[in-house]
């Protein structure tokens, strides 16, 4: 069983034909359980949950318009999964549950891209990283990913050390595990489960997530995996898959989880 479960359509439009795109490329590449997880901060129903400049910039979908894209393709015999991707946002949980549990999400995706008023995978940023405390930004980043895991809003945590994009990591390797260890205690008491991304090696870090080390700590809690490319473009999907596959089982991972209708199942990874 492969998955692809992260994917956008914020670079084309919100429309079947541009959907169908990326569920051809999936059924191309073998990929049998393949999802949509747009940015939720692109619709207006999530103005209570996340505001800042950037954000608020790209806030210009309404929800009804995705949610309508979903039932035209499952009418048209399309199997695709309807997920979103939210940022999580702290001390806004209950305005995250009540707009995760207004829609019949597949599964939904929970990631940190913003520490403070800091996007950290952000090229309009990456100064910034020059000018803040390594340390201190790592440290705030798996702050949220524990309480991330502890809210138990999302099925799935989207690219788990997204901090490193810019190639900013601390040298220090036993803080670095100390955080490695925070998050994967965290993420094992909880529902979600850990993606490896391939979208790493698209990015400056040229890495996938998780770090091995990390997602090591993840296999021995027994946190279940998906895969996802995190493809922006159709030509994205499934990208690098046999990287991550290979990375799975160095680890020692055998399965893989699979969503629908926020049931899941596990199956044979490859």
């Amino acid at each position: 069983m492969l998955t692809d479960y992260h994917n956008h359509l914020e670079n084309g439009t919100l429309s079947l034909d541009y959907l169908k795109k990326f569920t051809d490329a999936a059924a191309r590449k073998g990929i049998e359980s393949f999802g949509i997880s747009e940015h939720a901060y692109h619709f207006y129903q999530t103005a209570d949950i996340l505001q800042n400049p950037w954000v608020n910039e790209r806030r210009f979908y309404d929800m009804k318009d995705y949610v309508n894209i979903f039932h035209e393709a499952w009418s048209n015999d399309i199997d695709v999964k309807m997920s979103i991707e939210m940022d999580y946002t702290p001390g806004k949980h209950s305005e995250m549950a009540k707009f995760i549990n207004g829609y019949s999400f597949d599964y939904v995706i929970g990631s940190i891209h913003w520490v403070g008023d800091f996007g950290i995978d952000l090229a309009e940023f990456r100064k910034e990283w020059d000018k803040r405390d390594l340390y201190d930004v790592y440290r705030k980043y798996f702050d949220q990913v524990v309480t991330l895991a502890q809210s138990n809003l999302f099925d799935i945590v989207g690219h788990l050390d997204l901090v490193k994009i810019f190639k900013y990591v601390p040298q220090d390797e036993e803080f670095l595990l100390e955080q490695y260890d925070r998050a994967a205690n965290a993420l094992a008491e909880s529902k979600t489960c850990v993606e490896i991304s391939t979208a790493g090696l698209r990015k400056p870090v040229g890495e996938l997530y998780p770090d091995k080390r990390l997602l090591q700590k993840c296999y021995e809690k027994k946190i279940p995996i998906v895969l996802s490319s995190d493809a922006h473009f159709p030509e994205h999907v499934g990208a690098d898959f046999e990287k991550a596959i290979d990375l799975a089982r160095e680890v020692g991972y055998q399965s893989i989880m699979t969503f629908s209708k926020g049931e899941r199942k596990e199956f044979p990874l490859g």
